[in-house]
């Protein structure tokens, strides 16, 4: 099983307990407000998230504590990993798949949902050899992929 993943559905786990609220429409807005046991008005009692997204105001420190622990979790799940070979490489290679590396050969998008930059990962030997382990695992597989059709 790739480590990365089960931190990251372990995580996924907690936020989908989490009393968030999504609303795209004035009936869902409505829905997810009565929900909570406020009325469509008491817009002064909810925040934010962005994409839809809202939380209680009450629930704000609980929210920001949740993703503080999450981010430290994985900071120290990445420190770890002196070499890039375990949970390193498990996270890019999660990532660059569910991106399709494999097509794109991007690794924009990547770096992006690991709130990483290309020079972050250039300046540190454990993630730029876990990096070029997991595109190199990828790349292999595409090339495999090929040959078996031709």
């Amino acid at each position: 099983m790739n480590k990365y993943k089960e931190i990251k559905d372990k995580h996924q786990k907690r936020v989908n307990d989490f009393p968030l609220g999504f609303a795209f429409s004035n009936l869902q807005f409505k829905e997810m407000m009565e929900k909570w046991g406020l009325k469509e008005t008491d817009t002064d009692k909810i925040l934010t998230i962005g994409a839809g997204g809202f939380i209680r105001k009450s629930d704000l420190n609980e929210y920001n504590r949740m993703w503080k622990e999450i981010r430290k979790e994985e900071k120290y799940l990445i420190e770890q990993d002196k070499t890039g070979e375990g949970y390193i490489k498990d996270m890019f290679l999660y990532e660059l798949e569910n991106h399709e590396y494999g097509y794109t050969h991007e690794l924009e998008d990547t770096l992006d949902a690991l709130e990483l930059t290309y020079d972050q990962v250039m300046k540190s030997p454990s993630l730029k050899h876990g990096l070029e382990l997991a595109r190199k695992e990828i790349l292999d597989r595409e090339n495999e992929r090929d040959y078996v059709y031709e």
